[in-house]
């Protein structure tokens, strides 16, 4: 009786641990095809998985560097209960996202925390490949990128570029080293803020808007473990979850009532032109004031989702700005302490860049570099585009997922995995670049060969880097960070010598956004 109740607890167990891999880690999807999942590692049940979901992309990073050397240019991790492929390979990459794009589009199922930071997938970088996706990004691309709109902000950014040099200044005059970063950081914050807000808001506003923002990028990691069967850890972390929930709410607390002032001042013009019918303004873009700027939420305020015939809820708009406060900030802010810190490591090429500038200048030498002179200054561009290529500022685009089940490559790629691609990597390619790992803008500069013609950034033809992403969900701001990056650099180069303090590291922080793993000390001189 004994033995048969053994066998049978046994035939129970068995069962139950079946039905728990298979919710943990749910076999392939059926395919016609008799294609499997790309290689990787032996996988754990449960443990493994749980140990994949707890590591950031970043920490993955060096693993999967020796996957690939293993298994080839497509490998295979179990994260969570989801297969996620990640690519180093450009061609693929070239074959995947531009060849195919339609069906390699979409964003994979948004986890249980990312759900509620960005309103159930309801902004530009989550949204599935579909009307609401269509609907932000045409309204981005519209509204905010436009050539005339973007012209249009040039006064604001001359007032940032003041901010940041009187900053710069006035921290030299002591003798302390400069420390770059939270300079930059803090500029092109107030930068993005003023984008999205349309006003100048004053430094405790700042600082509490970067407060709320900083929180919920942290909260990514600090609680990704909530994503593991939520219903499970809504009850036993149900205290993790409340502090989870109150970051969220805070971020709420602070960029709702600025949504509602925005919204108040538009009622108020509406309602002062339907009074005045003479109203003599001049509507030229080139010459709108900070009173009559037209900022992102202006254009949310008005937008309605297809089908469900109403407006953007607060919530939701407090999502997309926050993924447009993250994804202009960051991003930009990171490349530019790249590329000062390669000026700095290698004075020859930033005397370069100020001979060019000085050339192009003239007798405007103590002058600011004007945004119409950036199109005259190919060297300027070489080295924007060298450090983006060489330092850039995340190792991996957003993950991409397909619409439907498809062999790629001869393997299968399943609807309900992710697929990740190595940005570094492809940047480093020796196929493609010559001693990829030096900072050499020169590989960037037209020769007689192909004079005239200008480095494909949207690897349209070729991917040969892809900082900004490629395809359908390439980053839709890419020419105003390139803008950015140009204007800023260019002027900083020429108000100040920068000058190392000791050797400058240029090796990574293994972070979510890639930062130096000793941020940039320098001295600077102000050249006039």
């Amino acid at each position: 009786m004994g033995l048969w109740l053994i066998v049978f607890a046994t035939i129970c167990l068995c069962f139950s641990i079946r039905g728990l891999l298979n919710l943990v880690s749910p076999p392939p999807p059926s395919s016609s095809s008799s294609s499997l999942l790309p290689p990787g590692p032996f996988r754990v049940p449960i443990i493994g998985n749980l140990i994949w979901l707890s590591r950031s992309l970043s920490e993955l990073e060096p693993i999967l560097r020796k996957l690939h050397a293993k298994y080839g240019p497509i490998v295979t991790l179990p994260i969570g209960s989801r297969p996620a492929i990640f690519i180093a390979d450009r061609s693929m990459a070239h074959q995947a996202l531009i060849q195919n794009g339609l069906v390699f589009s979409d964003r994979p199922k948004a986890l249980a925390t990312e759900q509620i930071l960005n309103s159930d997938q309801h902004n530009i970088i989550s949204a599935s490949y579909g009307p609401i996706w269509r609907l932000l990004r045409r309204n981005l691309a519209s509204e905010m990128l436009h050539p005339a709109r973007i012209r249009s902000f040039s006064s604001i950014r001359k007032w940032v570029l003041d901010l940041l040099v009187t900053r710069l200044k006035d921290d030299s005059k002591s003798s302390n080293p400069v420390r770059v970063k939270d300079h930059i950081q803090y500029a092109m914050f107030c930068l993005l803020v003023f984008l999205c807000f349309g006003d100048k808001l004053d430094d405790k506003q700042i600082k509490d808007i970067e407060r709320v923002q900083r929180n919920i990028l942290l909260s990514l990691k600090r609680f990704k473990m909530l994503n593991f069967w939520p219903a499970i850890t809504r009850v036993l972390l149900r205290n993790k979850w409340k502090k989870f929930l109150q970051i969220k709410q805070e971020q709420k607390d602070v960029l709702i009532p600025l949504i509602r002032a925005r919204k108040k001042l538009k009622e108020e013009r509406l309602n002062q032109e339907q009074a005045d019918d003479d109203d003599d303004n001049d509507n030229d873009d080139n010459n709108e004031t900070d009173e009559n700027i037209v900022s992102y939420v202006d254009t949310l305020l008005d937008l309605e989702w297809h089908g469900e015939k109403r407006k953007l809820s607060e919530g939701e708009m407090v999502s997309i700005c926050s993924e447009f406060l993250n994804a202009g900030t960051d991003a930009t802010s990171t490349a530019l302490q790249w590329t000062l810190a390669c000026l700095v490591k290698y004075p020859h090429i930033q005397q370069k860049l100020v001979d060019e500038i000085r050339d192009v200048l003239g007798e405007r030498e103590h002058e600011e570099v004007k945004e119409e002179d950036l199109s005259k200054m190919p060297y300027l561009k070489a080295v924007i585009l060298e450090g983006l290529r060489r330092h850039p500022p995340s190792h991996f685009v957003l993950p991409h997922a397909v619409s439907k089940d498809l062999v790629f490559n001869n393997y299968l790629v399943p609807k309900n995995g992710s697929l990740n691609f190595m940005v570094a990597e492809m940047g480093w390619d020796p196929k493609v670049w010559e001693n990829p790992m030096e900072f050499r803008p020169e590989r960037f500069l037209s020769t007689e060969k192909n004079e005239g013609e200008t480095f494909d950034i949207t690897g349209s033809k070729e991917i040969k880097m892809m900082p900004f992403g490629v395809g359908r969900r390439m980053c839709p701001g890419y020419l105003l960070a390139l803008l950015h990056l140009e204007y800023y650099v260019a002027n900083l180069v020429s108000n100040f010598e920068w000058k190392a303090c000791d050797d400058v590291d240029l090796s990574e922080k293994e972070e979510f956004t890639t930062v130096m793993k000793h941020p940039l000390q320098v001295r600077l001189w102000p050249r006039f």
